[in-house]
C-alpha cells in the first residue's frame, strides 16, 4: 500500500499542496479528481520525489520513501506515466520503452519478460516498435508512456491525466486498456488523475477530488 499522510509541497514559495493524506491500496483503482491546478500533477511528482516535501510523510509498505530518489522509488516498484509523455524522439518506440529497464539495470531475460508482458498488453506498440519515439501521434505516445510505466510498476502505477488531449475514440481504447490491465495485472495499486472521471467510471474503485491542495471528499467505492 501506498500512503500519504498531511504532504505539504510548495512550488517557487507558493503553498499547493496542504495536507494531503490517502492510502493508495493495492487490488484497488484509485481516481484523483480536480480542475487544472488543483494539486493533482503535484501529488504525482511528491511522490516521485520529483519534488521536495515541506512536511508530512510518504510509504511504500513499511518503506519510508520521503529520503529516497526518484529513481529508488522506480527500484521499488513505482511507475509513472507523466501528462507530457516525455518520449526521447531520437530512440524508438521499444527503446523509450526499455529505457526503465537500463535504468534499474534488469538483466536480459527479465527485461525481455516485461517487455512481452507490456506488448501482451499493448499490442499496437508491437506494431509500432521500430517507429521513432517523435514520429508518434499524441495518443500513441500517451501509450508508449503507458508502456514504459508498466516496465517499472510492480506495485503501484501513477497515470496522470491520460486522457488529455485525445480523441474520443482514443480515450475509449485508452480506458479499455486500463481495464484490460486491472485483468491482468490485478495487484497492482492504481493511482490515475483525470479532470473529468466519466471514461473511468467502470474500473474505479474509489474515487478522491482534490481542490486547492486539498483532499475534499471521502472516498467513494463501488
Amino acid at each position: 500500500m501506498l500512503s500519504l499522510d498531511n504532504v505539504q509541497v510548495s512550488i517557487e514559495g507558493v503553498r499547493v499542496l496542504r495536507n494531503v493524506s490517502c492510502r493508495i491500496e493495492e487490488r484497488k483503482t484509485t481516481v484523483l479528481i480536480g480542475r487544472n491546478g488543483a494539486g493533482k500533477t503535484t501529488t504525482l511528482r511528491a511522490i516521485m520525489g520529483l519534488l521536495p516535501l515541506d512536511g508530512g510523510a510518504i510509504r511504500l509498505d513499511d518503506d519510508d520513501l520521503v529520503k529516497s530518489p526518484a529513481h529508488h522509488r522506480a527500484q521499488a516498484g513505482i511507475g509513472y506515466a507523466p501528462e507530457d509523455r516525455r518520449l526521447v524522439a531520437e530512440l524508438s518506440v521499444e527503446e523509450n520503452i526499455r529505457l526503465p529497464a537500463l535504468a534499474l539495470k534488469l538483466n536480459k531475460i527479465e527485461t525481455k519478460r516485461r517487455l512481452d508482458e507490456v506488448y501482451a498488453l499493448l499490442p499496437q506498440l508491437h506494431t509500432m516498435r521500430e517507429r521513432p519515439g517523435g514520429g508518434v501521434s499524441g495518443g500513441q505516445g500517451k501509450m508508449v508512456a503507458l508502456g514504459r510505466a508498466l516496465m517499472v510498476a510492480r506495485k503501484v502505477l501513477l497515470l496522470d491525466e491520460p486522457f488529455q488531449g485525445l480523441a474520443p475514440a482514443l480515450a475509449l481504447d485508452y480506458a479499455r486498456t486500463l481495464g484490460e490491465l486491472r485483468k491482468h495485472r490485478p495487484e497492482l495499486a492504481l493511482l490515475i488523475t483525470e479532470s473529468s472521471p466519466a471514461l473511468l467510471d467502470k474500473i474505479a474503485d474509489r474515487t478522491l477530488q482534490i481542490e486547492r491542495g486539498e483532499i475534499l471528499a471521502k472516498p467513494t467505492e463501488t
